[in-house]
């Protein structure tokens, strides 16, 4: 077999492993909740921490995968997710477990950046488009079998094994790509820009321990006010510092290309609308329904099996359909879908999900492929590794922060809605926060109990139906987030931004008359559009 299809083939194990974790997890974390006596902000943080983590080293590691080889640090991260996998299902305590979904995140980080990049540089013409059309239907694979095996093995064994799961994945594909991939490399590579990297790994992490802290205390408690304040400021720097500095992470001018900004927004929106919200849409079907979690992966699979089938048709449609008439009616979809939604409360059965659960997964299979060769496709192939890596990152930064901001959201919904149904009960109305935050830890049936056996009924159905509001919101917003994404993609990804493969990076830079990787030369004929 030619050695580019085993380049498929060991992007496609990693990228199968990396989203079977992330899928898988989510249907556990209520488990993982009860047998680590975690709270619900440190079940944020064990899916935080891996997205935090990736969205901070992507871009560095992209960088060192263009100067140092794409194989290379490819089996490097393999190397890590799966022994930060082992340590996942041994952790003891819910801060091994955050601390182990960290190293997870920095083995995911350098696989996600130079996986599309390695695609890139081993197919051309119609040969891309089948390669990123199999990488899309493994996608949909692994996000459609993630949660009915994460359900399987959570009720039947553990949730340890959810990640014990990944240990031989990883090391099949660690043989795959230490024997058959060829290594790539970028002829002049640049320096890495380390200061770049501390601030953004800085402002990150300080963003997200604000927003996350908020849902615990309120807006105004200091240490809210200084996470928040030191992210802006942090933030503001790394932006500076790629302006200015010698060596820049990033490539600022690559937000001249209209699709590059338009891939970007796509990824943020997509992350931060349907995947964002599936934490909370998991922690409701098991905590208030009563789901197990086999029952929940189930549920799910009516969105994920439409990804898995949407995803294989786009990655063909994607050599024939201009990329934008995939991606922006694919988020729209995805607003539909999470909008059909809304309407929850204490009556509301599994069933009423089940229309917007369908369609959104419909979108999210039609942005996906498009949007993996819209994150290379304007730059020359020298520097795929960055374009990835950005592209990547502002997807984890969507996650990441939505995960927050919505949990932010959510806990002042689910605090103010049962202060107001318990505010007719003497027995219940003083007690509204610390039933809100037994709730929040996932002891439901430990909050009913704590009350006289007059009240629990009452107290049940407020519960329920505080919940099913709180959620009902995280719908409305996360959909407005995903028809904003779709008229981003529509309005700004362009055929003309698209370039020849193979052209370097320097005719590129002359016809373009800006700085290397800003991209305005025609299409090639086959190349993404």
């Amino acid at each position: 077999m030619a050695a580019k299809w085993w380049a498929l083939v060991a992007v496609c194990t990693g990228t199968f492993m990396l989203l079977l974790d992330v899928t898988i997890v989510i249907v556990a974390l209520p488990s993982i909740q009860t047998e680590l006596h975690a709270s619900f902000n440190d079940v944020e943080w064990v899916v935080d921490a891996y997205a935090l983590t990736l969205a901070s080293l992507l871009l560095t590691t992209g960088v060192l995968a263009d100067r140092y080889g794409r194989k290379l640090l490819f089996t490097i991260g393999l190397v890590i997710f799966t022994l930060g996998s082992l340590t996942c299902g041994l952790a003891q305590s819910p801060l091994m477990l955050i601390v182990s979904r960290s190293a997870q995140g920095i083995g995911g980080a350098i696989m996600f950046a130079t996986s599309l990049a390695l695609l890139a540089q081993a197919f051309r013409g119609r040969d891309r488009g089948i390669a990123f059309g199999i990488w899309g239907a493994i996608t949909g694979i692994a996000v459609s079998t993630g949660p009915v095996l994460g359900g399987a093995i959570t009720t039947g064994i553990s949730w340890r094994g959810i990640f014990l799961v990944n240990v031989p994945i990883g090391i099949a594909a660690i043989g795959v790509t230490v024997l058959k991939l060829e290594e790539s490399r970028e002829e002049h590579p640049g320096r890495p820009d380390w200061l770049g990297f501390a601030l953004l790994t800085g402002g990150l992490v300080s963003l997200i321990y604000g927003l996350t802290r908020a849902s615990e205390t309120s807006w105004s408690n200091s240490a809210v006010i200084i996470g928040l304040a030191l992210g802006g400021v942090l933030l503001f720097g790394f932006l500076l510092n790629e302006a200015f500095g010698a060596h820049p992470l990033f490539d600022l001018s690559l937000f001249r290309v209209p699709t590059f900004v338009g891939g970007l927004s796509a990824a943020f929106t997509m992350n931060g609308s349907l995947f964002a919200v599936l934490l909370f849409l998991v922690l409701y079907l098991q905590d208030i329904l009563g789901f197990s979690a086999l029952h929940t992966g189930l549920c799910l699979l009516t969105s994920t099996g439409g990804m898995f089938f949407a995803a294989a048709a786009s990655g063909r449609l994607s050599e024939h359909v201009p990329v934008r008439y995939l991606i922006a009616p694919g988020l729209f979809l995805v607003g539909v879908g999470l909008v059909l939604m809304t309407g929850l409360n204490g009556s509301s059965g599994w069933t009423h999900l089940l229309p917007g659960l369908i369609i959104s997964g419909i979108g999210s299979g039609l942005v996906n492929p498009p949007l993996a060769s819209t994150a290379v496709g304007v730059v020359p192939y020298q520097r795929a590794g960055m374009a990835s890596g950005v592209n990547s990152t502002f997807r984890q930064i969507g996650f990441a922060t939505s995960i927050a901001a919505l949990g932010t959201v959510f806990a002042t919904i689910l605090r103010d809605h049962l202060q107001s149904k318990l505010a007719s009960s003497p027995a219940l109305k003083d007690h509204a926060a610390s039933i809100a935050s037994l709730v929040r830890q996932g002891d439901v049936g430990q909050a009913v109990h704590s009350v006289p056996p007059a009240a629990r009924s009452q107290l049940a159905y407020a519960i329920r139906s505080s919940f099913a509001s709180g959620v009902d919101d995280l719908f409305l917003v996360t959909g407005i987030i995903a028809f904003v994404g779709a008229v981003a993609a529509l309005c700004l990804i362009r055929r003309k931004d698209f370039i020849p493969r193979g052209v370097p990076a320097q005719a590129v830079q002359e016809a373009s008359g800006d700085r290397p990787g800003v991209a305005s030369a025609p299409a090639a004929a086959g190349a993404p559009s």
